[in-house]
């Protein structure tokens, strides 16, 4: 069985939870999915199956959509509104600044990783260090936030500002890390309290279904999923050439190329081979699903 479950995920489970739904589902192990959402979070959850499973990189190297609910005054530890409270203060802050600070952010930046997230130092994870109580030097990544706005009204409660944002970020992005940085361009602090991933790359929420309404019959060919690239229809003899990863020639005049076979199973998918742009070669071969 090869094929992609689309996910509401649910407040409260993991990723991991999901997979393991579906491996009783489909009775494989063969199961993952492509870029974690924390507990706290819902949205998107792309969980591919079987041969499928080759996609998983691919896939979570597309850009995302988020909703985020952003509370200034307060600081944790995990920069979510789940983690040990680190501080609080009492905030004063227009719509008009929240507005401007956002707007700064479009663009490119240098973004410090979260301490509590599944990134690897010296084969250590850093929520591991974080929680022994060890400190350690957080790495950055650079980041695209392509898209950026407020989408809700400003409350103003208990001293606490707190407002949403939509975003349409790059792979790698924390959203955790995001609203630290607003806040501290508002020179105050705040958490993510709300998370919902709306989109991941062509996948949207409103094509997603929660996992306890998930049937055999929802889960999508690899075909369907890969409509946004040039899809070519091969003969035998090229077949054999695809199958065995040989390298051949850019007629195509695309990066990356979907090879089909007369009755449209998804052979490999090939990309411009970086040593003569003339020629491309095999990406992921899937060997007919």
């Amino acid at each position: 069985m090869d094929g992609i479950f689309l996910i509401d995920k649910d407040k409260g489970c993991t990723s991991r939870d999901v997979v393991n739904e579906i491996i009783k589902k489909v009775e494989t192990k063969k199961v993952g999915h492509t870029g974690t959402l924390d507990p706290l979070a819902t949205g998107v959850l792309v969980v591919c199956v079987g041969k499928a499973t080759k996609l998983v990189d691919m896939l979570t190297s597309e850009e995302k959509e988020y909703i985020a609910e952003i509370t200034l005054g307060l600081e944790t530890d995990s920069l979510d509104i789940t983690g040990n409270i680190l501080k609080e203060e009492k905030v004063n802050i227009t719509k008009e600044e929240i507005i401007n600070v956002l707007n700064n952010f479009k663009g490119e930046y240098d973004q410090e990783v979260p301490a509590y997230s599944a990134i690897k130092i010296n084969g250590k994870k850093l929520y591991e260090y974080a929680r022994e109580g060890i400190d350690i030097e957080l790495p950055k990544r650079n980041v695209s936030i392509k898209e950026i706005e407020l989408v809700s009204d400003i409350k103003y409660e208990n001293n606490r500002i707190i407002f949403s944002i939509k975003c349409l970020v790059s792979k790698g992005t924390y959203i955790r890390s995001l609203v630290r940085d607003i806040a501290h361009k508002l020179n105050t602090i705040g958490v993510m309290s709300e998370l919902r991933r709306t989109k991941l790359g062509k996948f949207n929420i409103n094509d997603c279904k929660f996992i306890d309404e998930i049937k055999l019959s929802d889960m999508l060919n690899v075909s369907e999923v890969l409509t946004d690239y040039t899809n070519i229809k091969v003969d035998e003899s090229l077949k054999k050439d695809i199958l065995n990863g040989k390298i051949i020639d850019n007629i195509y005049g695309s990066e990356k190329i979907v090879f089909l076979d007369k009755d449209n199973k998804v052979l490999a998918i090939y990309k411009r081979y970086e040593k003569d742009n003339n020629k491309i070669k095999p990406y992921i071969v899937l060997g007919g699903i």
